[in-house]
C-alpha cells in the first residue's frame, strides 16, 4: 500500500489476544485485519446512517401520500359516481 499511514493504537491485552487468535487461524496479520475491521465497521456504519435516513423520508412524505392517496380516491369515486349515473340514464 503506497499511501498507507502508520498509527497506533491502544488496546486491552483480552482484545489484542483475540485479534491474535483470529489473524493466526486466518494467516493474515494484524494490520490487514484492523483494514478489515474499519472497512467493516465504516460499511455498518453508512448503512445505519441510509436506514436512518430513509425511513426519516418515509416518516416526511407520509402525510403527503396520505393526501394524495385521498385525492385519488375522492377522483375515482367522482369518476364512479357520474359512470353510475350515465349506466343509469341509459337504461
Amino acid at each position: 500500500m503506497s499511501n498507507s499511514k502508520k498509527i497506533v493504537i491502544s488496546l486491552p491485552e483480552s482484545l489484542l489476544k483475540e485479534v491474535d487468535y483470529i489473524v493466526s487461524m486466518e494467516s493474515t496479520n494484524r494490520s490487514q485485519f484492523v483494514r478489515e475491521a474499519m472497512k467493516l465497521y465504516i460499511r455498518e456504519k453508512n448503512k445505519i446512517k441510509m436506514r436512518e435516513n430513509m425511513k426519516k423520508g418515509y416518516e416526511e412524505m407520509a402525510s403527503i401520500n396520505l393526501t394524495l392517496a385521498e385525492v385519488g380516491l375522492s377522483l375515482d369515486m367522482s369518476s364512479l359516481e357520474d359512470y353510475e349515473a350515465e349506466i343509469a340514464e341509459s337504461e
